[in-house]
């Protein structure tokens, strides 16, 4: 019994409980460019077509790894003496992302769509620049054996955020202007902003990495005498920081496979997602309906389904656990399917609310661990960088046709397709496992899929 309670302590130290707040502050504006948005959009007239569009604001996500080097290198002038560099820039991108949510509160989506759109792209931009410093910040200021604690305290708080920009945006929407509601989310900002405020800057000590990285574009840099000053310097850190990571990832067997599987195993997952909140608007569910079941109980079942995701990978392995997790996620497009034909059938919502945000938190536990463990342990950030902005592809771009989608074919043709759209994840899946291929590269286990059980170890 002690020796759990002190195993459960870890959750009380500050810094993981600075990590929980700061896994609110990055799940808040999820939302607020997302579904919230697209039910806001609804409400002031737009096409479902329109409304599909706005999936793609959320392309700053996708490719927030072009401007994560700077961030991770770059001081600002003043700020960074008096917070450090990690807190300075969180400060910055915090503030920003108050700015952009106000404005797009009172951006008036019914007269001036365009500028609405902007707005939406600027609050994703502030959004995903505020990730890649928290992502540094939790692993810098975490001490090893906080890990675990920290990662628990990152995805809670974050689900946290998103129910709070979800159920209780439309909470809020019930009975005051959508202007408000934007404001008031804006607000809640500031617990990002105090938990930087109350909290250290991270001491990063010199590692045997970061040594090994200098001598690396030292013996670039002498290779090429002709490369001196500051560009040489330069052009040093962009191969070492940049180049190398893409090119040993491009040196491994079926690696446009491997990508094309990351972007496709949630893609009907997120062509769903786009118009789940239209369409139970559309076939007469309230928008209290909408926030007690679609994100109060769902909220329930993802952390539901994380737990189950990492248990049913102890039990069966990686691989396996994708299959399960893939036809799970089928299945609950095609109960939305099921949801158009009858309609607005309360009981009906509870059981497809529960199983797509199941499947979506198993999923998503057991995804996160198949992209970690495609990482090179000397490339570890910037691989993971790159390949989660690959998996965000389907939720921007692909999905950015749900609307279209479900103008032309109806709610039930639609969720019939999106159903079909998980099937190419699938297939690459199969075929991953079939020729044995995958998994972690050289500097850790060997780790091919087999299709008798989970991956080598």
């Amino acid at each position: 019994m002690n020796s759990w309670l002190a195993a459960a302590a870890v959750y009380r130290h500050p810094r993981v409980i600075a990590i929980l707040f700061l896994g609110f502050s990055s799940g808040l504006p999820l939302a607020l460019t997302g579904q919230t948005l697209s039910l806001w959009l609804k409400d002031e007239g737009l096409s479902l077509t329109a409304i599909g569009l706005f999936a793609a604001v959320g392309t700053p996500y996708a490719l927030k790894f072009l401007w994560a080097p700077i961030m991770d290198k770059a001081w600002i002038p003043g700020l960074s003496v008096a917070l450090g560099r990690r807190r300075s820039w969180l400060i910055v991108t915090q503030f920003l992302l108050i700015v952009a949510m106000l404005a797009l509160g009172f951006s008036g989506p019914s007269s001036n769509i365009g500028l609405t759109a902007v707005l939406a792209l600027g609050v994703a931009f502030a959004s995903a620049s505020q990730d890649i410093v928290i992502d540094a910040y939790r692993v810098e200021i975490l001490e090893e054996r906080q890990f675990a604690a920290g990662a628990a305290a990152i995805v809670f708080g974050y689900r946290v955020g998103m129910l709070v920009s979800g159920a209780g945006a439309l909470y809020l929407a019930s009975v005051m202007a959508w202007p408000m509601v934007y404001a008031a989310m804006a607000v809640l900002v500031l617990v990002g902003v105090a938990t930087v405020l109350l909290n250290p800057e991270p001491a990063v000590a010199e590692t045997a990495e970061t040594s090994a990285r200098e001598r690396e574009i030292e013996d670039w840099l002498a290779a090429r005498p002709h490369l001196t000053g500051p560009l040489g310097a330069a052009l040093a850190w962009l191969y070492i920081a940049v180049v190398c990571p893409f090119a040993e990832f491009m040196g491994r067997p079926a690696w446009v496979a491997i990508l094309l599987f990351v972007i496709f195993y949630k893609f009907g997952d997120s062509l769903a997602g786009v118009m789940t909140f239209p369409f139970l608007d559309d076939i007469g569910f309230s928008k209290i309906d909408i926030a007690n079941v679609a994100k109060v109980f769902g909220f329930a079942a993802t952390l539901a389904g994380l737990a189950l995701g990492g248990a049913l990978m102890a039990g069966v392995g990686l691989y396996r656990s994708l299959w399960i997790c893939g036809i799970l996620q089928l299945v609950s497009n095609l109960m939305f399917a099921v949801q158009a034909m009858v309609g607005a059938d309360i009981a009906l919502l509870a059981l497809t609310i529960g199983l797509e945000n199941l499947a979506g938190g198993m999923g998503t536990a057991v995804f996160v661990a198949y992209l970690s463990s495609l990482c090179n342990v000397a490339y570890t950030a910037t691989q993971y960088a790159l390949l989660s902005s690959f998996m965000v592809v389907a939720r921007t771009w692909l999905s950015s046709s749900g609307g279209a989608l479900a103008e032309w074919l109806d709610w039930i043709g639609f969720f019939l397709l999106t159903t079909g759209a998980a099937v190419p994840g699938l297939i690459l899946l199969w075929w991953l496992g079939r020729a044995g291929m995958a998994a972690r590269p050289g500097g850790r286990a060997d780790t091919r899929f087999q299709t008798s059980g989970g991956p080598e170890t």
